[in-house]
């Protein structure tokens, strides 16, 4: 069944990130099904002659399909309010703090979420000193990353028998990519992913379990290569721990303010128990490619994707455009 209402929506894509390649990769999927749905789409970059086009393209609605930075981190969020355009995906607050890694971890932590010990270090320090820093207070085990990259990109993971070599270069590794490495415990377990929706109220479609038999976890390689990983949808946990998922899935969606739709990745520990439970990220903007998790768990909750990307975009336009709050005169100089 496709929407009553036949809607001009303006797809965003690619950026200058270095996630641009999926980006358009996703919005390939949400043009396609957007088109089924009986929407007329154009499909428009993120650069700078964007604004333009938007504003005078005479669009109903805007589906944001970017990753990583200026377009999941806050920045085209802002460009769509200024222009008055009603848009998928979440506002920019919750973009914001969901792409800084180090920020979100706080909202996560005075919501009382399971979170593993993590530190943060600057770029321009000293990676050695960070490196040695980091095994002292968290452990030998340790992961680390960009503080505001996604798609695993930049990703180093550290066993115990590691050198602290190891750990200075994937400090510096993190710094190349941006100005803060974030630096955690490594939290031993199964890599599950839980997706989340807002029709009506909140809801968690059933939690996915991820393998990547081929790399040494669910890196860029494994994300996006066809065949590279293996999803099992819902995941293999106990009831009590599926609830558990669920429930913090939820939990960091509205901790960090998100709307419409996120995706959040945990860690469950090997005892598979729900107090071994660990909270990695939140997706604001979940990949759509034929590879991605998102509407693989939208399809086994029941949603086919053109189903969903046309719920998103009704809701969006549905919702309007952030409203504009008329300016105010100076007071007269009595």
């Amino acid at each position: 069944m496709t929407s009553q209402r036949r809607l001009k929506v303006a797809v965003v894509q690619g950026g200058p990130s270095s996630e641009a390649e999926v980006s358009r990769a996703s919005a390939r999927g949400v043009a396609q099904a957007l088109e089924r749905a009986g929407h007329r789409v154009v499909t428009h970059e993120l650069d700078s002659f964007l604004p333009e086009l938007l504003r005078t393209g005479g669009f109903d609605v805007v589906f944001p399909v970017v990753h990583g930075a200026f377009g999941e981190d806050g920045c085209l969020q802002g460009l769509l309010e200024i222009l008055g355009l009603p848009y998928v995906g979440s506002p920019v607050l919750a973009s914001a703090l969901a792409m800084n890694k180090v920020a979100a971890r706080a909202m996560f932590a005075l919501a009382g979420l399971p979170i593993a010990e993590g530190r943060s270090y600057a770029r321009g320090g000293r990676a050695r000193e960070a490196a040695e820093a980091a095994r002292r207070d968290l452990g030998a085990r340790l992961v680390v990353k960009p503080a505001s990259h996604g798609s695993a990109i930049g990703v180093s993971r550290i066993e115990a028998v590691a050198p602290i070599d190891s750990v200075v270069e994937a400090i510096e590794s993190a710094w190349a990519l941006g100005d803060v490495a974030l630096v955690e415990h490594f939290a031993r377990g199964r890599e599950v992913t839980c997706g989340v929706i807002e029709r009506g109220g909140c809801e968690a479609f059933p939690p996915t379990e991820i393998e990547a038999p081929s790399d040494p976890f669910y890196n860029f390689e494994a994300r996006y290569a066809p065949g590279r990983s293996v999803h099992t949808c819902p995941a293999r946990l106990p009831p009590a721990v599926t609830e558990a998922v669920q429930k913090a899935a939820v939990a960091a969606h509205q901790a960090l303010g998100c709307r419409d739709l996120s995706r959040v990745d945990f860690v469950v520990g090997d005892d598979d128990s729900a107090e071994q439970l660990t909270l990695l990220e939140v997706n604001t903007l979940p990949g759509m490619t034929p590879t991605s998790l998102f509407p693989e768990a939208a399809e086994r909750h029941g949603i086919p994707m053109w189903d969903l990307c046309d719920a998103l975009v009704i809701r969006a336009h549905a919702r309007g455009p952030v409203a504009h709050v008329p300016s105010r005169s100076l007071p007269r100089v009595s």
